[in-house]
């Protein structure tokens, strides 16, 4: 995100699902050049739009040009104008509009959504975990993998979009949804494991029933997660355009979710316990 800020000044290239505007999609039969596209729309004091040119699969001479907003009949004039310097191909051209207030209003929903979804974490470890002493460091280390998860895949997003012209959008916040529900679920898997590992060995230290739960629990999370990224490779290579970012952004989070179960999640609660642990004994030698 960092770099996309220093790059573009904007975290993130946001979707029309996000703010308002307009966005074309439009195949021609022939090459055009963007000043071409750009001069259609300056015919209609659009001076300013955002022209980016499509790769991959069957996108030949396909581009996506994103404007303020405009009304349907403006925008369909725009596409007769676009189809008089050359042919468009039949069934692939399309605009979509997003007013200013629902663009607001998706982005307040996405804010809520995403931090809603962490209260409930911690709120439902603190409740499984209940019978563990200080439920609250499994739930708030739980949420720290989270954050960093998600973080990740925002940070990879903001870079595709400087890189790649991919935008933030509704597909976006799906990914990371989706990859908050991954992240938790390993998570809470091996935080079980350790729950039931203190019940059975309760005078053993808290750093090897952590190694203990990792070394227990590592094959079922692994030939999960490499199941999934299997199909996700396959999808990047042969599936649409359309969809890769979406998949790209899902295996990227279920990669950082893999490993910050184990690597920062149990550290992070094996060094906070350790740390009250010598400052009780510490407390008790005084």
């Amino acid at each position: 995100m960092l770099f996309s800020l220093a790059t573009s000044g904007s975290p993130f290239r946001v979707g029309v699902d996000f703010r308002s505007g307009t966005r074309f999609e439009v195949q021609f039969e022939e090459a055009v050049t963007e000043d071409q596209i750009r001069d259609v729309f300056a015919g209609y004091g659009l001076t300013s739009p955002s022209i980016i040119a499509l790769r991959g699969g069957e996108l030949v001479n396909a581009w996506q040009v994103r404007t303020e907003v405009v009304t349907p009949d403006v925008a369909q004039a725009i596409i007769d104008d676009l189809n008089q310097i050359t042919p468009l191909r039949p069934g692939t051209s399309q605009f979509t509009s997003v007013s200013p207030s629902v663009g607001n209003e998706v982005t307040r929903a996405a804010i809520v959504a995403v931090i809603f979804s962490a209260l409930v974490v911690l709120i439902y470890i603190m409740f499984v975990f209940r019978q563990v002493p200080n439920t609250f460091r499994y739930g708030t280390t739980a949420v720290i993998a989270l954050v960093h998860d998600l973080f990740i895949v925002l940070g990879f997003g903001a870079i595709t979009g400087v890189l790649l012209g991919w935008e933030v959008d509704a597909l976006f916040l799906t990914a990371v949804l989706t990859v908050a529900g991954f992240s938790l679920q390993d998570t809470i898997v091996l935080f079980d494991r350790m729950r039931e590992n203190i019940a059975r060995r309760p005078f053993e230290k808290i750093d090897l029933i952590a190694n203990r739960s990792i070394v227990e629990t590592i094959h079922r999370s692994l030939v999960t997660q490499l199941n999934a990224m299997f199909v996700m490779v396959a999808i990047l290579l042969f599936g649409g355009v359309s969809i890769r970012p979406f998949i790209a952004t899902l295996f990227v989070g279920l990669l950082c979710g893999t490993y910050s179960s184990i690597f920062i999640a149990v550290p992070l609660l094996v060094t906070w316990e350790e740390r009250l642990v010598s400052r009780a004994r510490a407390a008790v030698s005084q």
